[in-house]
């Protein structure tokens, strides 16, 4: 009696083992095909090409009572693939006159307690701006900064 309930026990435990092994396994299935359509439209094994934007350079807003005036000087680096690098060569001066836009709108005060991050989100928000005004998809994949300095 006592080894039939061993067996018994044995058996439920690796039929619920398996249904749950089996129930993880659908689900990370379907929560990743939306991921693996959008990854296998991007062709993540594609190399990606780094553009720069050379000595961005911009003067910041002044507060009421400054009268030095403060600059902002900055290398950008775009990432893009082989597929789109000569559309985002292309698109280079459209690229440097929105981050000067976005950039010199920034006061002094508030550009010097800003993360690096947040410059490149700063940087990000304009550009997406820039590209739905014109409705045209954007030919690079990020913005990050490569040298900022602040003066």
């Amino acid at each position: 009696m006592n080894k039939k309930l061993v067996l018994i026990a044995a058996v439920v435990l690796l039929v619920g083992a398996g249904a749950a092994g089996g129930a993880v396994w659908f689900m990370k299935g379907k929560s990743a095909e939306p991921a693996k359509a959008a990854a296998e439209e991007k062709k993540p094994g594609e190399p990606l090409k780094y553009l720069t934007i050379e000595k961005v350079i911009v003067m910041l807003r002044r507060q009421p009572g400054d009268t030095v005036p403060h600059y902002m000087s900055a290398d950008l680096v775009i990432s893009t693939t082989a597929k789109q690098e000569k559309e985002a060569k292309e698109a280079l001066p459209l690229l440097r006159s929105v981050a000067v836009r976005a950039l010199s709108a920034l006061p002094m005060e508030k550009a010097s307690m800003m993360t690096i991050d947040q410059f490149v989100e700063e940087l990000n928000k304009a550009y997406d701006e820039a590209y739905a005004k014109e409705a045209r998809e954007r030919p690079f994949e990020q913005v990050m900064i490569g040298k900022l300095i602040l003066e």
